[in-house]
């Protein structure tokens, strides 16, 4: 829960309206400290995993009459806004974790769905004002940041690590505990080559000197769990 002034931040977590892969993963994601909000028809993932949202916010086209009914019962306060806007949901609520003052945010359900949606939430992140956030999409299977100088990537070994130039060409790439290094390259952004690495152990690490390095990181699915 988040306290004004408080010393140290709790992490927020925003359910956005798009595809969660694994729901079991992502409820074993959200702590109980957690701040909870919810963009519009992403209400529906909170309340799917028993989750009690402190805010519901954006122009709830997109939420059931249902959700609505069990979010207002709760007494779960709603910022509502008009449909005709320049601003998706989920930058409105992106914008309401600033305004609490997070240097965490996990967005859950940004991913998926519609490929509009999903190419400008992942744009968001190049956002001046996160940079000097921990901020990650992720729905319980592939998690996504942006990297802007060093990285630490913690999992299993086979994850699969992609490096994606975001907005140009990314330059002194180095990269530890992946199965094909990177020392000191550039990654071209009209290349491929940095799609597909793999995990060597819990951890890796990445450091560019300069450009935004889009990170997408999938673990192992439960089912490939089970048979390894």
């Amino acid at each position: 829960m988040f306290f004004p002034g408080s010393s140290e931040m709790a992490r927020v977590v925003i359910f956005a309206n798009g595809a969660v892969a694994d729901a079991d993963r992502v409820r074993g994601l959200v702590a109980p400290s957690d701040s909870i909000l919810c963009a519009d028809g992403g209400t529906r993932h909170a309340l799917e995993l028993g989750l009690h949202p402190d805010m519901v916010i954006g122009d709830l086209d997109s939420m059931t009459g249902e959700d609505r009914e069990a979010v207002e019962n709760a007494g779960v306060e709603i910022k509502a806004y008009p449909r005709d806007k320049n601003e998706t949901d989920l930058e409105l609520a992106v914008r309401e974790a600033l305004r609490r003052e997070a240097s965490r945010i996990m967005i859950v359900g940004a991913l998926g769905r519609r490929l509009d949606h999903t190419i400008g939430n992942i744009a968001m992140l190049t956002d001046p004002a996160l940079a000097e956030l921990d901020v990650r999409l992720d729905d319980g299977l592939e998690e996504v940041r942006l990297c802007r100088a060093e990285m630490l990537l913690t999992g299993n070994a086979g994850d699969i690590v992609s490096l994606l130039p975001w907005g140009g060409d990314v330059q002194g790439v180095r990269t530890e505990g992946l199965q094909w290094p990177l020392w000191d390259e550039t990654l071209h952004a009209d290349k491929t080559r940095g799609i597909s690495n793999e995990m060597l152990g819990p951890t890796a690490r990445v450091r560019i000197a300069g450009g935004l390095l889009l990170i997408v990181h999938r673990r192992q699915s439960q089912a490939e769990n089970r048979a390894t």
